[in-house]
């Protein structure tokens, strides 16, 4: 592999043809590329979320090298983004919650928020491995456990087109799968519980502001922002990932911290209302009609416009 290294921008496709998580090896900066490939809705599916975990799992398993074609290669870096144009993540599985809460199924919607933890934490702690660097690339709009996930990587890298928020509020839920715990690392907990109970969708610029973003890259450019990140910072990367790891010895987020919101998220959704179904019921509509048409400017708006009109 030390010949391949020279070869800057060479990305090497491994893993599962058919994933709905497919991923590239770049060996000249040991950077993983992973992208979102969802079947329909782009949410976390359960299909999507044991694809991801599939992956990921090796690499935790393997000390932080990927199986490249049968070839172990030291990962440096790895990069999440999104396959589908302009969204990167919409969250939880809308339609699966319907049925689960409707059916008053404690156990699997418990199972659900379980495999979410499953994969969000290994990722919060750099895959168990101290000299590797996640990054999210945000080209598309993020919300609820999507947003989440761009959150729990060391640096994330957003467009300024994409927007990034939690919904959840707007339905008498809340986003219970990190986010409190992510958000208040990065801007503190009073400033976490306003943007949570806001329901709020806000530009990447307006994040970048506020502490939230790490690096705003132009439309079409996030690719390049990434691998000019890296190049920059290669350098001085023991120095910069000693600091990551100080971030977590500071601001912990535990697998039991994790795990305890979950079981709270569940508790809550067992609670909400029809109202508050047929609502949920909607914006699941509504999203799949605007993935259908093809029509994802206004995904995000489409959340508030649903909503309105449910409570109506």
């Amino acid at each position: 592999m030390s010949n391949m290294r020279d070869v800057v921008g060479l990305r090497v496709p491994y893993g599962k043809a058919k994933s709905q998580y497919q991923t590239e090896f770049d060996p000249a900066t040991g950077t993983v590329w992973g992208y979102f490939n969802p079947r329909g809705t782009p949410c976390f599916s359960l299909g999507l979320l044991k694809d991801i975990r599939e992956h990921d799992a090796a690499l935790a398993v393997n000390g932080g090298y990927a199986d490249v074609n049968g070839v172990p290669s030291k990962v440096r870096y790895y990069v999440c983004g999104s396959r589908v144009s302009r969204v990167f993540n919409l969250g939880g599985d809308l339609a699966l919650f319907v049925l689960l809460i409707k059916a008053k199924d404690r156990d699997a919607l418990a199972h659900y928020a379980r495999l979410c933890i499953d994969n969000m934490y290994p990722r919060i702690q750099n895959y168990y491995c101290p000299t590797l660097t996640t990054i999210s690339l945000v080209q598309g709009d993020a919300l609820g456990g999507g947003f989440e996930c761009a959150m729990s990587s060391d640096v994330l890298v957003a467009e300024e087109s994409a927007q990034l928020g939690l919904p959840e509020i707007l339905f008498n839920l809340f986003p219970g799968m990190g986010a409190v715990s992510l958000l208040t690392r990065r801007i503190g907990l009073r400033a976490a519980e306003e943007l949570i109970l806001s329901g709020r969708v806000l530009p990447a610029a307006k994040l970048h502001e506020m502490g939230i973003v790490d690096v705003l890259a132009k439309d079409g450019e996030g690719e390049a922002a990434v691998s000019e990140w890296i190049a920059r910072n290669d350098r001085r990367r023991n120095g910069m990932q000693a600091v990551f790891r100080a971030r977590q010895q500071v601001s912990p987020i535990t697998r039991e911290e994790l795990d305890a919101i979950a079981d709270t998220w569940v508790d809550a959704a067992l609670r909400i209302e029809d109202r508050d179904l047929k609502m949920m019921g909607r914006i699941v509509r509504s999203q799949m009609r605007r993935m259908e048409h093809g029509d994802v400017d206004d995904i995000t708006a489409c959340v508030a416009e649903e909503a309105l009109a449910a409570v109506g």
